[in-house]
């Protein structure tokens, strides 16, 4: 296998940079940077064939992810969950066609294992040393277990109120832990501030290029597990919005490379009612989101009250034809436990705010019962154990 990773592009001013040596933003305007790869060259080798062989992991796509050699790969088992088909739930919100992606079965139980092994896999294959990050909570459970299969340090900036589970979990995996009194932006301005003084690399949501690559997978699977078919619809619990984005990129290139048709779902971003930026801006006709004010939720992933990759979630529910909603916290406690007893998952707040949104289009019309829609359950309801009622 080989990486056809070529360089990194603004996305938003269109500036080139070299993929081999830490970036972060782009230097040009201060916006996020994408991996690009040569995908012209990669259609002639990289099939669908190929994948048969593989293991069911996300590192079955190794050809479009940033690392050059596999053996810089950090590796704890992500990707290739399973889609379940749920037929209890769909009736019960009123769908006939309603599947649920349960991302709660990758390591550290929840999607952020994917950015994180990406991230950590660069960050080791480009000689760094020592990583920090601020978190709500499931990524920096992630990036602490990555980093100490990798040996390299890693730092954590956290809210105290973030569940106890994720706080656990950095101790236990080795990671610096430093609680803070405030939401994940405020732990984000403490990191990169440690990071300028004590030289460590900053690996928060979309202000590196490679976190992206991993959610990315997501997309690849739901288009290999569905036949290479995409579902109608896709309902997203939003924050960071990384994965969002991460998918919308992952279908252009499987379009590029030869392996899926033009077709797109339709892309919904669900956000807490209490911290709402990409709802509010979507709603506005911005082309950016304002920080939300005095955020709180129970969802603890996304409490984000402004996102550096706010225009790449717009544009791809834009462009999508999708649209924006919000949930209360109330409707989440109380679908976590329906989707618990019909189908038998405990998924985690923001998995149960995808129903819950689903339940909302559905009724409103912008979503045809009969039409697929695809859940993603970001995370286990295990780790939610302190902020569930």
């Amino acid at each position: 296998m080989r990486s056809y990773l070529s360089n990194l592009e603004c996305t938003y001013c269109g500036e080139i940079f070299s993929a081999d040596e830490p970036m972060r933003l782009c230097e040009k305007c201060g916006k996020v940077l994408y991996p690009r790869y040569d995908i012209e060259e990669a259609s002639k080798y990289f099939t669908k064939d190929v994948l048969s062989a593989r293991s069911p992991n996300m590192w079955r796509y190794f050809e479009m992810l940033p690392i050059r050699e596999v053996s810089n790969i950090v590796s704890l088992g992500e990707g290739f969950t399973p889609i379940f088909e749920t037929s209890a739930l769909g009736k019960k919100i009123g769908s006939e066609a309603l599947f649920i992606k349960d991302e709660g079965l990758n390591p550290t139980a929840s999607f952020k294992a994917r950015g994180l092994s990406a991230a950590v896999s660069k960050a080791k294959e480009l000689g760094l040393k020592k990583l920090t990050m601020p978190s709500a909570g499931n990524a920096a459970g992630a990036m602490t277990s990555y980093a100490a299969r990798a040996g390299l340090d890693a730092l954590v900036f956290m809210p105290q109120d973030a569940p106890d589970a994720n706080q656990k979990e950095v101790s236990v995996t080795g990671g610096n832990l430093h609680l803070i009194d405030g939401l994940i932006s405020d732990a984000g301005v403490i990191s990169r501030e440690k990071a300028a003084k004590e030289g460590l690399f900053d690996i928060s949501t979309l202000q590196e290029p490679y976190r992206v690559e991993g959610k990315k997978t997501m997309g690849y699977e739901i288009a290999e597990q569905s036949g290479w078919e995409l579902p109608d619809h896709i309902i997203y619990p939003t924050g960071g919005g990384t994965g969002i984005v991460g998918m919308w990129k992952a279908f252009q290139e499987m379009e590029d490379l030869g392996w899926i048709s033009s077709k797109r779902p339709k892309m919904f971003v669900v956000q807490a009612e209490n911290c709402a930026p990409i709802v509010r801006a979507f709603q506005n006709g911005d082309e950016f989101a304002e920080p939300w004010q005095n955020a709180s939720t129970m969802a603890s992933g996304i409490r984000v009250p402004s996102a550096i990759g706010d225009y790449l979630i717009l544009n791809a529910v834009r462009q999508s034809g999708g649209s924006a909603l919000t949930v209360s916290d109330e409707e989440m406690s109380d679908m976590t436990n329906v989707v618990g007893s019909l189908e038998g998952f405990f998924v985690c707040p923001e998995g149960a705010a995808t129903a819950c949104g689903a339940q909302k289009l559905i009724q409103e019309g912008s979503i045809d019962p009969q039409e697929k829609t695809l859940l993603l359950n970001t995370g286990s309801g295990l780790k939610y154990l302190d902020m569930l009622p």
